[in-house]
């Protein structure tokens, strides 16, 4: 990645307790060891209302670059596909 570039953004909508969420992100974190390119965030949607009534039936809810990717189970295909769209596939 050149200087200006931005990094891909993989921001997963979670709460504390949910099991669905930790294996979300056990699964993000490991596409990331295979040596795919991106900034993972984890929101807390138990931080605001609005997120909170957005996304409870639906987590972990994860966008790439703002773009839905994945709801209530880790669909890693599409997950997947999204990175390789973006520029984020593995070096």
């Amino acid at each position: 990645m050149s200087e200006g570039d931005r990094a891909t953004e993989i921001v997963v909508y979670s709460r504390p307790g949910c099991h669905l969420c930790e294996q979300a992100i056990e699964r993000l974190v490991a596409l990331h060891g295979e040596g795919y390119s991106f900034a993972l965030h984890e929101v807390d949607i138990e931080s605001d209302d609005l997120l909170f009534r957005r996304h409870l039936e639906k987590i972990p809810v994860v966008e790439i670059d703002g773009i839905v990717a994945s709801e209530l189970i880790l669909d890693e295909a599409a997950v997947r596909a999204r990175l390789d769209t973006v520029g984020a596939w593995p070096t």
